[in-house]
């Protein structure tokens, strides 16, 4: 199984680098994650906010070609990480791979969310989007770790 981060971003802050890359190495390779960065659509130019959605929304589609798609959205489902974990063991039985997308500053395009298989929340508040792919590599690192065995703190 690959699970696949496809994150709309211009310049990443080292830090995000780096709590990425720390979760990422972490993942056992029956879990192995990959990203993919697409640059966004240039604002402005005569573009409408929706013209720039469906744009990058090509190359999100693009990206997760051959992947279950999951879109990251504040108003989707909450899902708690054992029900990442429960998902990806399903996902993994089935030999599903998996993409993660993560929009640009306006978000992801609705149609894009409508196709997509799943649309989960990180939370209800409006995260930086640098920071969602840290998040997101941290829990289903954390998700993975649940699957293998490893005890959770709440229990």
């Amino acid at each position: 199984m690959k699970l696949r981060i496809v994150a709309l971003a211009s310049r990443t802050p080292a830090w995000v680098e780096a709590g990425y890359a720390e979760y990422a190495k972490r993942l056992p390779r029956d879990f192995a994650i990959d990203l993919v960065e697409l640059k966004p659509e240039p604002r402005g130019r005569g573009k409408t906010a929706l013209q720039v959605l469906a744009a990058e929304a090509l190359r999100v589609r693009a990206a997760c070609a051959g992947c279950r798609m999951v879109a990251l959205d504040e108003r989707g489902r909450e899902w708690t990480t054992r029900d990442l974990r429960d998902r990806l063991v399903r996902w993994r039985d089935e030999a599903r791979d998996v993409a993660f997308a993560i929009g640009s500053a306006d978000g992801l395009d609705e149609a894009l969310k409508r196709d997509a298989h799943d649309v989960v929340a990180l939370s209800k508040m409006t995260l930086p989007h640098a920071l969602v792919r840290v998040l997101l590599a941290e829990q289903l690192y954390r998700a993975v770790s649940l699957a293998s065995g490893h005890p959770y703190h709440r229990d």
